[in-house]
């Protein structure tokens, strides 16, 4: 197949790619997208890449790909908490937030060589909690946390100012909010 080709039918995918992100509320993975495109999983990262170059609001989840709507998070309020536990407490620390109705985004830690490091969760049900924490363990994956001895952030979002205090005051009742 002839260079030419090969950049139109990878800008075909692309787009694709694209549309079924826009249309589907539900996370994608990968290896649907291989499958639905009919290439490796590799070739869907690389496309992955290539559109967030172009500045798509693509997002790398625990449970596959995401395209943020605009107009949906303009009607959402987001908070940054500073939270620390054990790692054995993230699924009640996960469970807490998102039995409060909020979006748990991602976790942020300071690393001492690196810097901020941050890492997309995007949970918002105990479903989903379930399934994140089931990929850490399957994988033998580390929580970013246990590089700052449990200290983290993360970004939460909620329709209503209600919902991100109530959450907070449960994960402060709980002993995993770190007062200002």
């Amino acid at each position: 197949m002839k260079d030419n080709q090969k950049k139109v039918l990878g800008e075909k995918r692309r787009e694709l790619i694209l549309s079924w992100l826009r249309s589907e509320a539900a996370p994608i993975t990968g290896s649907e997208l291989s499958k639905r495109t009919n290439v490796s999983r590799q070739i869907i990262v690389q496309d992955i890449s290539l559109l967030k170059a172009r500045n798509e609001p693509i997002i790398a989840t625990s449970q596959g790909y995401v395209y943020m709507q605009k107009q949906h998070e303009q009607s959402l309020i987001q908070r940054l908490i500073a939270c620390q536990h054990r790692p054995e407490q993230t699924s009640e620390e996960l469970n807490l937030l998102v039995d409060h109705g909020v979006l748990v985004k991602d976790v942020i830690v300071e690393h001492p060589v690196y810097g901020e490091l941050t890492a997309s969760i995007m949970v918002s049900t105990r479903k989903e909690v379930e399934e994140f924490l089931n990929k850490i363990n399957d994988t033998n994956s580390a929580f970013l946390s246990q590089l700052t001895e449990g200290v983290h952030l993360h970004t939460i979002e909620a329709d209503s100012l209600s919902k991100l205090n109530d959450a907070c005051k449960a994960l402060e009742e709980a002993g995993f909010l770190i007062e200002n």
